[in-house]
């Protein structure tokens, strides 16, 4: 590849830790918004807070793609059921039998427990909307859909894949999350990287928020945090079990998903995949520019 081909490719790892500093500043900039809590009530000042945040940074990133590349599009046509299934099962059984043992390891102050416990409280229609509609598609977007596919036309599929998969991580911003999302990030970098289809990687971060946000309404956030590790699980031998069968289910699913992903073809520079099971391709062109 040609140094003129490489420049066409948005964005390199320079530019995609500008990304992330760039979600920094959105993140400092439009702070202001979460003042207004008193006024519109938590749920929608945070609901506003991240759409202007996050959604300024797609914004911006796919305006810088468009800009060096002319690409615009984003693949969000449905796989097979099957499939849709399986990535489901996987990031469940990756957050039990994995994320959460690893997580938990790390040690938490009382001002982060403070901050998760609020996070946790948080219920209602625009909690959902934020955790587990926007937030899906925004962060897909930037670091599947704009970061991961540019990587993957210059650097291998391993190096892509973790490298944007530490991206994801860093941007949230502390260590417990960054390792969720880092383990996430694997699974759904893998994903596009098969199938160029951000809708698996959409369903694969919809189901791990939902169920955290689920799991908010069985469970008060402050007595959760004030738990530990082994009564979270309700024992050592429950925990034992949970953690040995998530892992193993994590295992099948894997072998389950690479076995369906020999039944498809993808264009590696187009963006559109031919699926054998005869599923409908659509790719969606997003004109933010208004052209």
């Amino acid at each position: 590849m040609s140094f003129q081909e490489k420049e066409l490719n948005f964005p390199s790892v320079g530019q995609g830790w500008g990304i992330v500093g760039l979600a920094l500043v959105s993140i400092l900039v439009f702070s202001p918004v979460m003042l207004l809590d008193d006024v519109l009530g938590k749920g929608i000042s945070l609901f506003l807070y991240y759409a202007l945040s996050m959604g300024g940074v797609f914004f911006v990133a796919h305006f810088m793609r468009k800009s060096r590349t002319g690409i615009r599009r984003y693949d969000f046509s449905l796989s097979s059921l099957k499939m849709m299934a399986l990535v489901s099962v996987s990031i469940i059984a990756i957050q039990v039998g994995i994320v959460s043992p690893l997580a938990n390891l790390l040690p938490m102050s009382d001002s982060f427990k403070q901050i998760f416990i609020e996070l946790g409280n948080q219920k209602g229609v625009f909690p959902f909307l934020t955790i587990v509609v926007a937030a899906p598609i925004l962060e897909e977007l930037i670091f599947r859909g704009i970061i991961l596919d540019g990587f993957l036309r210059r650097y291998s599929p391993v190096k892509s894949i973790v490298l944007s998969s530490f991206l994801f991580g860093i941007v949230h911003f502390n260590p417990w999350q960054f390792i969720a999302a880092f383990l996430i990030g694997l699974l759904a970098g893998w994903v596009y990287y098969k199938t160029r289809k951000l809708s698996l990687t959409i369903i694969i971060h919809v189901v791990n928020n939902l169920v955290a946000f689920v799991g908010g309404y069985f469970q008060d956030a402050e007595e959760a945090m004030s738990e530990s590790f082994i009564e979270s699980y309700g024992g050592v031998t429950n925990m034992i079990l949970i953690i040995v069968g998530g892992i193993l289910a994590s295992v099948v699913c894997v072998y389950l998903l690479k076995k369906q992903f020999e039944t498809i073809k993808v264009d590696k520079w187009q963006n559109s995949v031919s699926n054998s099971d005869g599923v409908a391709n659509s790719v969606v062109d997003v004109g933010v520019d208004g052209k």
